[in-house]
């Protein structure tokens, strides 16, 4: 029998595509979500175990973990995130699992201004100490997803947003990220206690993605850079929650610093752990062009024009009153993950030593 798989986050991006992956391939399922709703009914459309399990409890975790060999764990993007984690660490000592796949990020940095990335990195290291267990993390970039939210402007409007000035990073599909995972927990033994971070084929600026969104709409767009407050007011306007902006805000900057450029931005993972080469941003562009929001209809066209116009008067996420009533920890000496010399040094020897192991399998075959 093949061990059976915990996919937590299960309706999120990464985790509904990794259920239909393993699915199709008749692996068996366990989907963990908060809620029953018609996204969790698809997953049982699908052949997946759906139970409802609140990530903090570990009681309800554990409950979860009974039968299940391997984990994919979604680090949550909200505050008490450790919280959430050492519950998981808690139940999954007792529950002898084989493996934990641990979708991390690519910033994962002890010192970063981001209150979510320093907790991210709290993570990667609790997990690696769970005993028995082969810890594997994905740390992915920039998610093509994060670039497409606002091509319905670039559809219905001939605008496409830049927030990330003249800086490049290869963004990868959610699909590609889920491809790796189930390649991953279908073998993991090979991979424990390695990282992986899976890239899209190309490094592109905001102005490439643009003419890329061109040809997923079938016309010319025009590329608008614009600053953070317009940012704050868009994510707000679309229900973007404060704790998401209030830590995207740092990504940016690190973006802009050329984080996710880093020796070349760009590798072979997805093609190496699947068989199949990462999907390009212009095939992605054009699923998300064809998605309801973004077909050109004419109320498509009004909603659009009405969320443009009024995006100026909008206000924005208070960030400083967040961040004054959350009252996060904050390091001695915060840094963005580009400005710092140990996380340079470790994410360069990641790449060198990756590149130098496609060179060695070269060889070999």
């Amino acid at each position: 029998m093949q061990p059976k798989i915990l996919v937590t986050g299960a309706t999120g991006k990464t985790g509904a595509a990794l259920v239909a992956h393993l699915r199709a391939r008749d692996w068996p399922v366990r989907a963990l979500v908060h809620r029953l709703d018609t996204r969790s009914e698809r997953l049982q459309r699908q052949g997946a175990e759906v139970v409802v399990a609140d990530m903090h409890d570990p009681d309800q975790l554990a409950d979860a973990l009974r039968g299940v060999q391997r984990v994919y764990y979604v680090t949550l993007f909200k505050p008490y995130m450790v919280q959430a984690a050492v519950a998981f660490a808690v139940a999954a000592r007792s529950a002898r699992l084989e493996a934990v796949v641990q979708l991390s990020q690519w910033l994962s940095h002890r010192a970063h201004p981001s209150i979510l990335t320093r907790e991210t990195w709290l993570v990667d290291h609790l997990f690696s100490t769970i005993p028995g267990v082969a810890h594997v993390i994905v740390n992915p970039g920039m998610f093509a997803d994060n670039f497409l939210r606002v091509i319905d402007f670039a559809s219905l409007l001939g605008i496409y947003p830049i927030f990330t000035g003249t800086s490049r990073s290869a963004p990868v599909a959610t699909e590609d990220i889920a491809r790796v995972a189930a390649a991953l927990l279908m073998n993991p033994e090979p991979h424990a206690g390695k990282r992986y971070r899976p890239t899209g084929p190309a490094l592109l600026s905001g102005r490439d993605m643009a003419l890329a969104v061109a040809q997923a709409v079938g016309h010319s767009v025009r590329p608008m850079e614009l600053p953070f407050w317009m940012f704050n007011k868009a994510a707000r306007m679309g229900a973007a929650p404060v704790h998401e902006v209030f830590n995207y805000r740092e990504y940016l900057r690190d973006h802009r610093n050329g984080a996710f450029s880093l020796d070349g931005g760009v590798n072979d993972v997805v093609a190496q752990l699947t068989g199949q080469p990462a999907e390009d941003f212009a095939t992605t562009a054009r699923r998300y062009a064809a998605m309801p929001f973004a077909v050109p209809t004419a109320v498509n066209r009004l909603r659009a024009c009405a969320r443009f116009a009024l995006l100026p008067m909008v206000p924005g996420h208070n960030l400083r009153r967040y961040q004054r009533e959350m009252r996060f920890p904050q390091p001695p000496q915060p840094s963005l993950s580009s400005d710092d010399a140990r996380w340079l040094e470790e994410h360069s020897r990641s790449a060198q030593t990756w590149h130098r192991n496609q060179i060695y399998a070269a060889a070999e075959g």
